[in-house]
């Protein structure tokens, strides 16, 4: 008898998550067109193109239309479903959104070219994915269900088999499993699809990063347990914190039931351009290229590794990194143990180099933890820590009502708030999603001059009227004749007189300490500051009082709230600071009157900075 052979298919994730996790989503759309006619041709099950973190970095780097982005790639592609990734009521920002503005945003991205909608909630939340679920299916789109998938003493198989249940209810036409940071083994994958795929009816499709090294292991016991789609990014964007290879699965399954009928000729042309074009992007590189197991015991996906080492390099705590990795497990567990995913891994993330850079545990609390203690960001499967959630939340008590239940509807006020600076729908849900940064693309656009973020990485030392003494970051030096590759990758807290330089040589990294004996007395708005307050490498002061204020963690300023003369009382937010994707309010430490404000909206700061005086 003839064996009924059963076609793998295939998703090609090169123009989104392989270029977001190994060039920090950097690729610009000029240099995806150009291949698109061959990736088109390949017959892929879709091509991954839009949301993720693309989104923000179009509008924040790029200076490139999200939308426009996102129709140019589906006139390029139109044999081939163009997929995204929607994190339900996040959408693409970073905050829930009310159901009116899920609910355009979905029309909206289905009518510029989205097809399938892979939908996910960080907390596994279904009451957060209905709606756009909902919207998905209105519009005669593929809804494509997602499972967040974690390890914990509370995340069952039955737990898994229950949510895809919810998700199959709902109408998706599929469901992913969302291995984020590369914790599914060969046997707890066979496992999980066996369950799953006598559980439902619908296709299911896997989605796993290498950063663990047991990807390629993973997916092939996957397809043998009944996996129909699985996820693979063409080779030079593969690997490390990436995914396996498309040719190399492709090859893999060749001349098997499961064979993906893919040409792998043809895909080694899609492969050679993309090998040229990553060379383009070599400043964006991520640090993590190969195998790093420590996911296993800490969770955190990639991309968050390094997001981790420059907070800690800008606050010289390089050495509490291995601290920071233990403590997340322990806020995670505090914290119910939710998944580790856009916003929960930064969420987690950044209270955890708190804790370890405070002299405190919960010390300093940022507002999305409060948030997130409070059930704004959905139900926790596990248990949270009582004692951690009475510190961050005081005389308020937690929600057990979907959050989005709160937020009335808001898409007409956003409208009017951002007024003629929108020239469409799409801009005022650009500006939903970022306010700042959408306003800053907004002012370029008209200005007909966009600013993209430069793609070499060399900083320029040529003084101007803006910046008169900055110094470069990375460059050549010569001695007896031996040349020396040199790139300053952060900075740490003045200790008297010394300052740790955190140093790449020949990318070797080394610490530093410079002493520094003279020095250019630096001005704000054209008056000198007393250079013993000087913050070395900022113009700003350096806070000495208590009544400073100071942000908790590096960042960008992306809003100040008060002017010089204002009056504020204790706990008032005066400046907000951007972090690890997060929005921070900072508050008055004290109440008073504000003296000075020594920043501005894009500004880049550090804890060591006074920036704005209260007397």
């Amino acid at each position: 008898m003839t064996q009924v052979k059963k076609k793998l298919a295939i998703s090609e994730l090169a123009l989104r998550d392989g270029h977001q996790s190994l060039l920090a989503t950097r690729m610009r759309l000029e240099d995806m067109l150009p291949i698109c006619e061959k990736i088109d041709a390949i017959g892929y099950w879709s091509v991954e193109a839009w949301g993720g973190a693309t989104f923000d970095t179009c509008l924040r780097y790029l200076k490139e239309g999200p939308w426009i982005r996102l129709r140019e790639l589906k006139k390029a592609l139109p044999n081939t479903n163009v997929q995204m990734l929607l994190r339900g009521q996040n959408l693409l920002g970073y905050r829930h959104y009310a159901d009116d503005v899920v609910r355009k945003f979905v029309d909206m991205a289905s009518a510029n070219g989205v097809d399938v909608f892979r939908t996910f909630d960080a907390m596994n939340d279904l009451r957060n994915v209905r709606t756009a679920i909902t919207q998905v299916k209105a519009n005669g789109k593929h809804a494509e269900g997602t499972i967040c998938y974690t390890t914990s003493p509370v995340h069952t198989l039955k737990y898994f088999v229950d949510l895809a249940k919810g998700f199959e209810d709902m109408g998706c036409d599929t469901l992913a499993i969302k291995d984020m940071a590369g914790l599914l083994t060969p046997t707890a994958t066979k496992e999980l699809i066996t369950e799953l795929k006598s559980a439902l009816s619908i296709p299911l499709h896997l989605h796993c990063h290498s950063t663990s090294g047991v990807a390629e292991m993973v997916q092939w016991e996957a397809v043998h347990a009944g996996c129909d789609i699985i996820d693979t990014a063409i080779s030079p964007l593969s690997g490390g914190t990436s995914h396996p290879a498309t040719e190399s699965m492709v090859a893999a399954f060749a001349g098997t039931e499961y064979d993906t009928g893919l040409n792998l000729e043809a895909l080694q042309d899609v492969a050679a351009y993309f090998r040229e074009i990553r060379k383009k992007y070599a400043r964006f590189e991520s640090d993590v290229t190969g195998v790093d197991t420590r996911v296993f015991i800490n969770q955190i996906p990639g991309g968050m590794i390094s997001n981790l080492a420059n907070q800690l390099k800008d606050q010289g705590a390089m050495d509490k990194m291995d601290a920071v990795l233990e403590e997340i497990p322990r806020v995670r567990k505090d914290f119910g143990y939710p998944p580790l995913v856009t916003p929960t891994s930064q969420i987690v993330g950044t209270q955890a180099v708190l804790n370890v850079i405070s002299d405190k545990k919960y010390k300093v609390i940022t507002e999305e933890t409060k948030s997130y203690l409070k059930g704004m960001y959905g139900k926790a499967l596990g248990e949270i820590n009582a004692e951690v959630q009475l510190d961050a939340l005081g005389d308020e008590s937690p929600i057990s009502v979907r959050p989005a239940d709160l937020i009335p509807d808001e898409l007409d006020a956003l409208t009017r708030e951002v007024g003629d600076r929108a020239k469409s729908v799409e801009d005022v849900l650009s500006y939903a999603m970022f306010p700042t940064i959408a306003l800053e693309f907004f002012a370029e656009r008209e200005s007909g001059v966009f600013k993209p973020e430069a793609l070499d990485s060399i900083v320029s030392t040529a003084p101007s009227a803006a910046a008169p003494d900055l110094a470069p970051t990375e460059f050549n030096i010569t001695i007896h004749g031996e040349q020396y590759h040199i790139k300053i990758e952060g900075t740490g807290h003045v200790e008297d007189d010394l300052k740790p330089y955190y140093v790449k040589v020949d990318n070797v990294l080394e610490e530093v300490y410079l002493e520094t004996l003279t020095e250019v007395v630096p001005t704000i708005d054209g008056r000198n500051i007393d250079s013993g307050r000087v913050s070395k490498g900022s113009k700003r002061p350096k806070a000495r009082s208590d009544s400073d204020v100071t942000t908790p963690m590096p960042g960008r300023i992306v809003a100040v709230n008060v002017e010089v003369g204002a009056t504020v009382k204790a706990g008032d937010t005066v400046v907000t600071v951007e972090a690890m994707k997060m929005e921070n309010p900072v508050h008055a430490p004290v109440s008073g009157t504000v003296k000075a404000i020594y920043v501005a909206v894009g500004d880049s700061v550090n804890p060591d900075e006074c920036l704005i005086e209260i007397a």
